[in-house]
């Protein structure tokens, strides 16, 4: 019975583990201190909250191995479109 309680801790833990690794939004002067990719990503659709937009651009940002990313443009109304800048 311990085994079972140890293994779903064990994957419970490796779930906020996983999470905590997200890319995370950052501002002009936090993006001074870091090195950028080179590269942009960009999502859009029809409507979302910006809660919404920042769990889309971190999933991008995170599957092209970035820490950070910043928004460089952002255009909202009934629908969005959201260009994000990649760093390290």
């Amino acid at each position: 019975m311990k085994i079972k309680a140890t293994i779903a801790a064990a994957s419970l833990l490796s779930l906020f583990a996983f999470g905590a690794s997200a890319a995370q939004l950052v501002t002009d002067e936090q993006a001074q201190n870091l090195q950028p990719t080179g590269s942009t990503i960009t999502i859009s659709g029809t409507g979302g909250s910006p809660m919404d937009y920042r769990s889309e651009l971190s999933q991008k940002a995170d599957a092209q191995g970035a820490s950070a990313y910043k928004v460089i443009e952002a255009k909202t109304g009934d629908s969005y479109h959201v260009t994000a800048e990649l760093y390290k």
